[in-house]
């Protein structure tokens, strides 16, 4: 079944106002701190280390996300977001009024004051940002809505990065960074003003302006969450940590190792942001429009991979006295291949942060979500910071060269991942599944939305192979707790991912009396608290690839926790490699198309196992 492109998003109401808000604010903090350091660097007359006054601006560009995070994210819930928006973006035009000041006036001091102030407004910004995306898009929306959100968000960068380097490039640059400043400010607030109301979630909320207690709490609130939340904050804040230094150490590497000019800081900064663009936008299509966390050990992994990369590709061009410009260094093939690498970082870097950032939004509940990204901002700035002193240990005290600086990074991505993986196997698992339905089977499914967004019932499905719940599961947004047979739950490597999703193993009432009781019990415990369970309810695999008699357990269950049932059928695994056909190998059918159809509820009354076995008989048709 097709489904609209995430780009469909940029023609509703309900989401391009916000994006171009969101886009403009990233862009105008980009030219005004790229502006401001290039004026330091090449402009201003001043006394003193000018690398001293470059280190100031990122800390006070940084500094108000520990300050105001926690205060952010209590007004993200006691106030309506949109009108929020708003306040923030009429803001930022009076700080680019003292920015625009400062740059006429060629006043350091006020350059420094709008850039802490802009450090705050995107500070304020940050939790509105996120927390209003789960109210503005459905559910299967919200990972393209992600993936727009870091495009826009890299692009803009991007674009900013380059439009401070033109535009300072000027004899007359003052007038015009601030025109550009002034002037992106006003167009941000014109298109907050479009965007629909986003209605406060606490309304009733006491705001604690003591920011140093406020902090704490909101830093426990976050990672006091669920495991699999309060790590997705951790690996978020990793991935800035690793980012961090990737884009510290570019201008350096591109003189150092790539004998360029500055037009090769461009090269590699545009190359690394349209990766992180490309891998956000490629999410959507990998995930099935599903918040799908099997991305993020995926993504780590291939960070893993090119930062060796990059470390092993670095060298072998040769040196220049002027510095390469960027076309000359394109003749070199060695250059190619680091900015394959640089690319890769950016793709895998976007499979990484955006199921993470889509996990947060949806996992949190409503009247918490702001104040949980609040603790994940403040978290992501300590990361940063400590990526600086990192950095400046390994480099200046361990003497290190920047691709080794590279190198213990990666290195050190795997030990902070496998951590994560470790404490939550939930994303193992489903990398696990991700995995099979992307690489043995090519899995489509119809009709899947008559499986409910919420509340109970039992789906019954065909029994073909030992995977049938990993495809089943792979394919399904919600969670589904699976009924199997006690021996394919126990099968070595499968076990651990049955364990992971909670699955219930059972038995005949003759083999094992107490699994077979225990399975029933923790069924209905499951229905009752509002959840999928799905049965296979032959009892065993086919044998020939037909349709075994469907047994009575299913009406136990339906008699226990009268809830609808939803049937399932599946096309297309009998023959491949974990059915039970004789004539079956590894290679046989593999990368097959399986497809995974589903019926109508089924009142309880009308739930009987002849009734159900002749549905999904019909559901399968003679695809066996």
């Amino acid at each position: 079944m097709s489904h609209p492109s995430q780009f469909t998003l940029l023609r509703t109401r309900r989401f391009l106002p916000f994006f171009v808000t969101q886009s403009l604010g990233a862009f105008n903090d980009n030219i005004f701190k790229q502006s401001l350091i290039l004026a330091i660097l090449y402009k201003l007359t001043l006394d003193g280390d000018r690398s001293i006054w470059v280190n100031l601006c990122a800390l006070l560009f940084i500094l108000p996300f520990f300050l105001f995070s926690a205060l952010a994210g209590q007004f993200g819930e006691k106030f309506a977001k949109d009108a929020l928006i708003r306040l923030i973006k009429l803001g930022e035009i009076a700080i680019m009024a003292v920015g625009a000041v400062g740059f006429m006036f060629y006043h350091l001091s006020l350059m420094l004051v709008a850039l802490f102030a802009m450090g705050t407004h995107s500070a304020l910004f940050g939790p509105v940002k996120y927390s209003i995306l789960p109210q503005a898009l459905r559910e299967e929306e919200l990972v393209g809505g992600n993936g727009l959100v870091e495009m826009g968000t890299f692009l803009a960068i991007l674009a900013g990065t380059i439009g401070a380097g033109i535009m300072m490039s000027s004899g007359h640059y003052a007038p015009i960074v601030s025109t550009a400043i002034i002037g992106i400010a006003v167009l941000g607030y014109l298109a907050s003003r479009s965007i629909p109301r986003a209605a406060a979630s606490s309304p009733d909320m006491r705001l604690n302006w003591n920011i140093f207690s406020q902090s704490w709490a909101t830093l426990k609130l976050g990672l006091g969450q669920t495991p699999a939340v309060s790590r997705s904050i951790v690996g978020n804040s990793w991935f800035w940590f690793v980012g961090a230094i990737y884009l510290t150490q570019i201008p350096a590497y591109a003189k150092e190792w790539m004998h360029g000019d500055e037009t090769v800081v461009t090269l590699i900064l545009t190359v690394f942001s349209v990766g992180i663009a490309a891998g956000s936008m490629l999410c959507e299509k990998l995930s099935g429009r599903k918040v799908e966390i099997g991305l993020v050990p995926f993504g780590s992994f291939g960070l893993t991979v090119f930062g060796l990369l990059l470390w092993w590709h670095s060298g072998g061009i040769p040196d220049s006295v002027e510095g390469h410009g960027w076309i000359e260094i394109l003749g070199f093939g060695h250059t190619w291949m680091v900015l394959i690498d640089i690319l890769g970082l950016g793709v895998f870097g976007g499979f990484y942060i955006v199921p993470l950032y889509a996990l947060i939004q949806s996992r949190t509940a409503e009247n918490e979500r702001a104040r949980v990204i609040a603790a994940n901002n403040i978290l992501n700035a300590l990361f940063m910071v400590v990526s600086a002193i990192v950095s400046i240990i390994l480099l200046s005290l361990a003497k290190l060269s920047i691709p080794q600086l590279f190198l213990v990074v990666s290195l050190l991505n795997i030990g902070v991942n496998a951590y994560i993986f470790k404490i939550v196997p939930e994303f193992t698992m489903r990398f696990m599944i991700w995995l099979l339905s992307h690489s043995m089977y090519r899995v489509e499914h119809r009709n899947l939305e008559l499986i409910p967004d919420e509340g109970a019932a039992l789906l019954v499905c065909n029994h073909v192979s030992f995977v049938d719940a990993l495809l089943i599961g792979g394919a399904v947004r919600r969670p589904i707790r699976f009924v199997m047979y006690y021996k394919i739950y126990n099968l070595p490597v499968l076990n651990f991912i049955f364990r992971t999703a909670g699955t219930i193993p059972i038995a005949g009432r003759h083999e094992d009396i107490q699994i077979y009781e225990k399975a029933f019990t923790r069924i209905a415990r499951y229905l009752k608290d509002g959840e999928l369970v799905c049965i296979f309810p032959e009892g065993k695999l086919t044998a020939d690839g037909e349709i075994n008699e469907f047994k009575g357990g299913l009406t136990r269950i339906i008699e226990e926790t009268p809830v609808p049932v939803i049937p399932l059928a599946l096309q297309g695994l009998w023959g491949s490699f974990f059915s039970r056909d004789p004539g079956k190998g590894l290679f046989r059918r593999l990368w097959s198309r399986v497809t995974l159809v589903a019926g109508p509820a089924v009142a309880v009354e009308e739930a009987e196992p002849a009734k159900l076995q002749e549905m999904v008989g019909e559901l399968r048709g003679t695809v066996r």
